[in-house]
């Protein structure tokens, strides 16, 4: 067979998805051509196998075959996705050593790699030593910017851009979106939007839904509606913006509302829109909305996603369903449960006062094999600090401490703290703060202080207010506890004290509100 015709057989099969059926296409061929590596390295990518993609290129040059300008521009991006930044490197010199640099597309494809590493440094070396610069191009080093958290840059390099002559185009203009939204910048991302609207971008969908993200984060989500309300509604991705941003802004119930209208008018959903629309059900905490969801999910087929069903399980744990929870976690294999998922059902039975469950499943959890992270701890902890397991608790914190993985934050220090508080070893409590490794946090102190509330320990309450007074000198909360304790002890001076020290800074004391559901009113 003629190998200009494997090499279209091996893209055929890469385009519907059969890599198996390329690859034997390619391992049957004695002759193999440039095109024929560049095929299967660049099919492997589009196919979610990065690290196969790497693993071609790299037998092609130990084979003897020379790269050319198609093999890294494929090749790269793998590099990128998988933050192989020395197997990037070797490319680079690749590049330099045999002159595939004539192409704008090659450098290119270098800066987005070492954006993607987070080696802004490098990224931006290569741009710099750019003798030509398209919109690709400073795209993707602002993208990079951003990405790495240098928002301020990356609105500086976008004027520079403009200043070059080089017009920015729909991925720019979303790029610099986000950096609006991150920085909360609305008056600046209200004259992009004027500027999209001249340049007749704004019916770009990836401009749409930057536009929606952006008013919602900057906490004008009737902008974002009407924004929303201007698209042609056939699309996914700007329902799922428009979810989020309701959401974002503690509009669940309108969320899930606007998530039933986008089922009645037939656009299709995908893995981001449950994903978007999930935390809304959570926070409802409606029995009768998680079960609608549950039968969603099952006759939609999304359930089969680890991240969905997680998600599921998330909502039954805050409707205080543990049993169905605990049913949807048990039917998912063993080798797809990752620490989210556990962490998730650990958190349910904490939240609920079943410390012993919870503890239960993080020992299983670790017999299995999967390594606890910052938040498996965190769940463990709280759920031994409301249950009152005080030997589990501190057995769990001295796990971590000879462990070191990971080293205690101010999270699981607040849950020890509140662990000893409540069970009235305020000294103890104490002495873990003074010998904490960092400054201890507000939380850590508000811990310490309610319980010295619960038990009338004025001295260390005193000691605990003083430091919140300094941390959070507008929250009167903690002056209330404080003028609890004092309270408590019959010591009425030392709480006009306090309420007079409240009146002198200007702090008023918010009235307390209770909600109760009538008829979904």
């Amino acid at each position: 067979m003629d190998s200009i015709v494997k090499n279209c057989l091996i893209a055929m099969y890469m385009s519907f998805g059969e890599v198996e059926a390329a690859r034997k296409v390619f391992d049957a061929m004695r002759d193999r051509s440039v095109v024929t590596w560049n095929t299967m390295i660049s099919g492997y990518f589009r196919n979610g196998y990065a690290r196969q993609a790497l693993m071609v290129f790299d037998w092609m040059v130990e084979s003897g075959q020379e790269p050319d300008c198609a093999s890294v521009v494929s090749v790269l991006p793998a590099c990128g996705y998988l933050k192989e930044v020395d197997m990037g490197r070797r490319v680079h010199a690749l590049i330099e050593n045999g002159g595939l640099g004539k192409k704008i597309m090659v450098w290119n494809a270098l800066v987005d790699m070492y954006v993607r590493c987070g080696n802004l440094n490098e990224a931006q070396v290569v741009f710099d030593g750019m003798t030509e610069r398209d919109v690709v191009t400073w795209t993707s080093i602002i993208n990079g910017y951003i990405l790495n958290g240098e928002v301020r840059n990356a609105l500086r390099l976008f004027c520079m851009m403009q200043f070059e002559g080089v017009k920015p185009n729909a991925v720019t203009i979303a790029s610099i979106l986000s950096a609006c939204s991150s920085l909360h910048y609305l008056k600046n991302g209200r004259c992009l939007h004027g500027w999209t609207i001249r340049q007749k971008l704004e019916r770009e969908v990836v401009v749409e839904t930057a536009l929606i993200d952006m008013y919602a984060k900057c906490h004008h989500v009737e902008l974002s509606f009407r924004v929303f309300a201007r698209t042609s509604k056939k699309k996914t991705v700007p329902w799922n913006a428009i979810l989020s941003g309701f959401i974002h802004n503690g509009l669940a119930r309108e969320a899930v509302e606007l998530f039933t209208q986008m089922l009645m008018e037939a656009v299709q959903p995908n893995d981001a829109t449950l994903n978007s629309i999930l935390p809304a059900y959570a926070i409802l905490v409606d029995m009768h909305q998680a079960m609608n969801i549950h039968g969603y999910l099952i006759r939609s087929g999304f359930l089969s996603s680890i991240e969905i069903a997680t998600g599921l399980i998330d909502i039954y744990s805050k409707c205080g369903s543990l049993e169905s929870a605990h049913k949807i976690f048990n039917g998912i294999s063993k080798k797809d449960k990752d620490i989210i998922l556990w962490s998730v059902i650990i958190a349910g039975y904490g939240m609920h006062g079943h410390g012993e469950a919870a503890v239960s499943l993080f020992k299983e959890m670790v017999q299995s094999g999967m390594k606890p992270n910052e938040v498996t701890f965190t769940s463990a902890l709280h759920a031994c600090s409301h249950s009152g397991l005080v030997d589990e608790g501190l057995g769990l914190f001295k796990f971590m401490l000879e462990n070191h993985h990971p080293s205690p934050c101010a999270d699981h220090y607040t849950c020890i703290v509140d662990l000893l508080g409540r069970a009235g070893r305020l000294d103890e409590a104490y002495d873990l703060i003074r010998t904490m490794p960092f400054k201890p946090t507000y939380a850590v102190w508000g811990a310490l202080l309610g319980a010295c509330v619960i038990h009338e320990n004025v001295e260390l309450g005193e000691v605990a207010a003083e430091w919140l007074f300094e941390l959070e000198p507008e929250n009167t909360g903690n002056y209330v506890l404080l003028s609890k304790i004092y309270a408590a002890v019959g010591r009425w001076k030392d709480v006009e004290n306090v309420r007079d020290r409240m009146n002198e800074i200007g702090l008023r004391k918010s009235p307390a509100h209770s909600l109760i559901e009538y008829r979904n009113m």
